[in-house]
């Protein structure tokens, strides 16, 4: 094995043992148990992510790179914005289902009250977040709507708005506090909503 192949194996080790942990424990989770999981050290943890919070801001990306690569393949280019909203609402009421649906909502759970506890972590994962939130805003920038393209500016509305959707719709889903929240359903919210957004550039307006 070469180093790079150790290092990437210890990094791997250390983001599904912090999964473990951190959705068990949340902000009272601890290095040393994280890195015994691992079968690792807590200097791994430090050389490789710097801190405890570099560890956590790695387990968020690492959360959330495939979900938005799913929906990446979810939304092929070609579509209108009304059809691309559709296909991405019924791809996250899918994910809804998946075997480690229960898993996710607790990380995310646990991960919003580690925030809460440390602002300066909380401020680091909204910029991860963010960061991936780019690829939504990427995927809806320039289709067309009502004879318009859309702009990024559009875009990142409306990204904000379709995640309040659907991480209220998806929190309630694997507790069975949304009955009959079904595929249709949460594509009927989505496009509710993108139909009923002023898609103006209000800085444009303004200049």
């Amino acid at each position: 094995m070469t180093r790079a192949e150790a290092k990437e194996r210890n990094r791997r080790a250390l983001l599904d043992a912090a999964f473990q942990v951190v959705s068990r424990d949340g902000y009272r989770a601890r290095l040393e148990e994280i890195a015994e999981r691992a079968d690792l050290t807590t200097g791994a943890i430090y050389s490789l992510f710097g801190s405890k919070n570099g560890l956590m801001v790695a387990l968020v990306a690492d959360h959330l790179r495939p979900h938005y690569e799913g929906i990446e393949q979810a939304v092929p280019a070609g579509l209108d914005l009304l059809e691309a909203v559709d296909a991405f609402a019924r791809y996250y009421r899918r994910s809804c289902d998946a075997p480690d649906a229960l898993s996710r909502l607790s990380l995310q759970i646990t991960l919003l009250d580690m925030a809460l506890h440390d602002p300066e972590l909380g401020s680091q994962l909204a910029t991860s977040i963010r960061s991936q939130e780019e690829h939504l805003i990427t995927l809806f920038t320039g289709r067309s709507h009502n004879g318009s393209v859309v702009t990024s500016r559009q875009a990142q509305r409306l990204t904000t708005a379709l995640r309040a959707l659907f991480v209220g719709l998806s929190q309630g889903v694997p507790l069975g506090l949304a009955p009959g929240a079904d595929e249709q359903y949460f594509a009927d919210a989505a496009l509710a909503l993108a139909s009923g957004m002023p898609f103006v550039d209000h800085d444009a307006d303004a200049s």
